[in-house]
């Protein structure tokens, strides 16, 4: 595994671009398994879950074809579906949790599905009910093998049909809208989730030629068609990395210009950053960080502490909250993290406290911030990454501490930010990447 030597205590500058958005690329990617026609697709990042998951479709048959960094095509017109049933696939498919959203592209088109359990962050139960009870509710039928930990789906016919979602999963959404967009009839999704991600896919799905109503709202009718062609579709940028790139300003005190972010699509993100008392403005369709020694967090109105929690969209990213909690550090004020989703994400605040902030861990969900107002200034530390938000907000930490860090199992990081080492020394970091 690498290891990150981080020189810290710098300040940046200059013009960053965030690539395309992890979350919405594996459900594209998966999605060009609907149709033996060629799916080309622009702005992947390719990172590690992004290319392991290009790997897998390789395997399973799809032809292909990297015209650029970032641009690929994808035709999957001779799929093997026997190679599902191979110990290969269920290891590359067992390395990350994106595989799982092939289920509903390859049940649709193909009528059978096979998974192993999928990997992806530790950060507590992801359970896949909501996956499996909506497409046994399109008509499949599903078996889950115990000693394996392994999954099955098949259908002979899938039939559109009413669901309501037990929670507005991302990933669940994706897998549904994938399986019902060629069922005979029509399928209505009560409480499906409407992230920009899901937005995008819909979109792709309706120029391949699915009829898909309701778009951008939790109410999502899907009428099936019988067979889907090619597109040419476009991944927006990704909002988490704008997030990570507007606190590593905050928490080095920089002044950076964060290009090309697709504003509008930031939902709630910006004011939840202006909350910590960053200063930030918009030009275009950029942003431009402000150099900031002190940052005060705001209060309620009536002056009570601050909280900031996630929430399903247009709620905020659950993705961010460790950016967000670890620019709080250097706030002036205290603010109340609450992290609803995942009961392991917060335990990475240990390795923050070891550094010097003041941070009270009151459960596996909830971390009070004392922040120190950049009086006291981070300790540089050795610290592992354990996953891959967590893992960019020690990186953020480790480069406002005056001093070396190492930063082990970075792996972790390389998950969901291409080339993030590269990128921030163009700007004035200092990371040595040691293999």
């Amino acid at each position: 595994m690498g290891t990150f030597k981080v020189n810290g205590g710098k300040r940046l500058s200059g013009i960053i671009t965030p690539k395309g958005a992890k979350n919405e690329a594996l459900q594209v990617i998966c999605a060009s398994l609907l149709t033996s026609g060629e799916v080309t697709i622009r702005n992947i990042p390719e990172i590690l879950d992004v290319n392991n998951l290009i790997s897998l479709l390789k395997a399973l048959g799809v032809k292909i074809s990297r015209h650029s960094e970032g641009n690929f095509s994808f035709k999957a017109d001779t799929v093997d579906i026997d190679y599902l049933r191979g110990e290969e696939y269920k290891l590359k498919s067992a390395s990350l949790r994106g595989s799982v959203m092939m289920i509903g592209p390859l049940l649709a088109r193909f009528g059978k599905g096979f998974i192993p359990k999928p990997g992806g962050d530790k950060i507590g139960r992801r359970r896949l009910d909501t996956h499996f009870n909506a497409l046994i509710r399109l008509g499949a039928e599903f078996e889950y093998y115990h000693k394996e930990d392994y999954y099955r789906v098949e259908a002979g016919n899938l039939k559109g049909t009413h669901i309501l979602l037990d929670e507005a999963s991302v990933t669940g959404t994706a897998n549904i809208i994938m399986a019902a967009v060629m069922a005979s009839g029509t399928t209505v999704v009560y409480n499906a989730a409407c992230e920009p991600y899901i937005q995008q896919l819909c979109k792709m799905l309706n120029n391949m030629g699915a009829v898909i109503s309701g778009v951008g709202s939790n109410l999502l009718t899907i009428k099936g068609v019988k067979e889907l062609h090619g597109c040419d579709h476009i991944i927006l940028p990704d909002m988490i990395e704008t997030g990570s790139f507007i606190g590593l300003a905050a928490m080095t005190g920089s002044a950076i210009t964060i290009k090309n972010v697709s504003y509008d699509n930031l939902g709630i993100i910006p004011q939840s950053f202006r909350k910590l008392g960053i200063d930030f403005e918009r030009s275009d369709d950029d942003i431009i960080v402000h150099a900031q020694d002190h940052y005060e967090i705001e209060t309620y109105i009536d002056g009570s502490i601050m909280k900031i929690d996630d929430a399903p969209w247009p709620g905020l990213t659950p993705d961010l909250l460790s950016v967000l909690l670890v620019v709080s550090t250097q706030a002036r004020g205290s603010v109340l993290i609450h992290q609803k989703m995942f009961e392991s994400r917060l335990f990475f605040v240990d390795k923050l406290i070891d550094m010097g902030a003041q941070i009270i861990l009151c459960d596996p969900h909830r971390a009070t911030i004392i922040g120190l107002d950049n009086q006291i200034r981070l300790r540089p530390t050795t610290m592992t990454s354990p996953d891959i938000r967590a893992g960019v907000a020690l990186l953020i930490a480790a480069l406002s501490a005056e001093g070396m860090s190492i930063i082990y199992n970075i792996d972790q990081i390389d998950r969901g930010y291409m080339d993030i080492d590269k990128r921030l020394n163009a700007i004035g970091a200092d990371i040595e990447r040691l293999e």
